[in-house]
């Protein structure tokens, strides 16, 4: 191998010239008077693979690494498998994503397996599998090579409230608390272990982890768990401070948007190589319960303007017809139109509109890519993300909203063909007296109600 060129292209890499360290490293691959050998070979399309991955060329990375992997006297199978991983993840290819990360923690001789376990993990909480990505976050935290087992404990955490454990996953945000982080991370998490504490019934513990949270004035509770603080305070007051028995809990919602390493995705950089560590973190946040529209509320809206029109005609039709009692029919006529416009007015500044917000995204989930579903202002690349995060096949059940007249946040839990359940919090704005969708995201429902 040339080893000039190849240290020239490290060198580019290293600069974040990652196309003139592409072009070195092909012309390394290409120099037929100092060839590569093999197991050099396997490094030079690692490198490769990594500088693709930089620029965001997924599908050439995964060819790249392949490559590397096809070179058997390259030894660093797992690592490139790691990063395989995390190229099928960019790509939302939750299955092969799995696949790799698992390939990568059965190489004996990779030295970071607890990269592999977190990336897997988090695949495996995109697929709805809470319990199997719990076992991997458990082994990432107990890698002995894991220089912060922060992340994986806090998404431990996460896997443990989504299956109705909310005593183990106290567990884990206390033993998370034993390693150090930043104050804002450390406020998040006493939050996270607040509303562990609700879930389980210990309403004291949840009070003082709150107050934690809280303590240095920083940081301020989601509404969420600012619910979950009222009700914690409530109880101590009312002499409940330890229930005899756990809160009940919803299903299991999986999905969370956290990188494979375990830390919050970033938009410039969503995904990373092996060897790069972020210093975010994903907290998992839970909403508070909104009831639906009674049935019928919105018939105000189901009107068609020819239907108004109409209305309007026959109400002076019948002023005419009936002149000589048509006073008191007037007022008894304009009195119930205004009844019906203010109870129109109302229900549309309550949130209310035709087509309904359920029928929206009852819609968006039929057809996650139709444009139609989507706010005025959004491009086709923010609707291709969002609707990358519904899988194909899925349907919806609508746990809450949060509305008001000109904007709705809903909760709701898609089902994937699978069986895997994924939570999502969708934001809708206004659109004449209708609605549109202007963001979807994944999120995590916490196990109080």
């Amino acid at each position: 191998m040339n080893n000039e060129l190849f240290q020239q292209a490290k060198a580019a890499a290293v600069a974040t010239d990652y196309n003139r360290a592409l072009d070195l490293y092909s012309r390394c691959l290409q120099d037929q008077l100092q060839p590569p050998q093999p197991g050099e070979v396997g490094l030079i399309y690692h490198q490769i693979g990594n500088c693709l991955t930089r620029l965001k060329s997924y599908y050439e990375a995964i060819e790249a690494y392949t490559r590397a992997t096809a070179d058997s006297a390259y030894d660093a199978v797992g690592t490139v498998n790691c990063n395989l991983g995390m190229a099928y993840a960019a790509l939302r290819d939750w299955p092969n994503a799995v696949k790799h990360f698992e390939i990568a923690v059965s190489d004996r001789n990779y030295a970071t397996p607890y990269k592999a376990y977190s990336g897997m993990g988090n695949a495996l909480l995109k697929q709805g599998k809470s319990a199997e990505a719990g076992v991997a976050f458990r082994e990432a935290a107990l890698d002995e090579t894991n220089p912060d087992p922060t992340k994986a404990l806090l998404n431990l955490g996460v896997c443990f409230m989504a299956l109705n454990r909310p005593a183990d996953a106290v567990a884990s945000y206390e033993s998370a608390l034993q390693f150090d982080m930043s104050n804002d991370t450390r406020n998040k998490m006493y939050a996270s272990l607040g509303q562990a504490y609700v879930a389980s019934g210990q309403m004291q513990q949840a009070v003082d982890a709150f107050e934690h949270a809280i303590a240095d004035k920083t940081y301020f509770l989601s509404d969420s768990a600012s619910v979950d603080y009222q009700r914690a305070i409530a109880a101590v007051a009312q002499g409940n401070a330890d229930a005899t028995q756990a809160l009940p809990a919803v299903a299991d919602t999986s999905g969370l948007d956290i990188a494979s390493d375990g830390s919050a995705i970033s938009e410039q950089d969503p995904y990373i190589v092996s060897d790069e560590v972020s210093e975010d973190y994903y907290f998992a946040d839970q909403y508070a319960d909104a009831s639906g529209a009674a049935p019928g509320e919105e018939r105000f809206f189901n009107a068609t303007d020819e239907e108004l029109e109409q209305w309007s005609k026959g109400v002076v039709k019948l002023e005419r017809k009936r002149r000589s009692v048509g006073l008191k029919i007037l007022l008894a006529v304009i009195l119930v139109v205004i009844i019906a416009l203010g109870a129109g007015l109302f229900l549309y500044m309550q949130g209310y509109g035709f087509p309904t917000q359920e029928a929206v995204i009852t819609q968006l989930f039929n057809d996650p890519k139709a444009t139609s579903s989507y706010a005025n202002g959004i491009t086709e690349d923010d609707i291709k993300d969002m609707s990358a995060l519904i899988p194909a096949g899925s349907t919806v059940t609508i746990n809450g909203m949060n509305k008001s007249m000109s904007s709705t946040t809903a909760y709701a839990t898609g089902t994937t063909p699978q069986g895997g359940n994924i939570t999502y919090e969708i934001s809708l704005v206004r659109d004449m007296i209708g609605w549109k969708i202007s963001n979807v995201d994944l999120y995590f429902a916490s196990t109080a109600q």
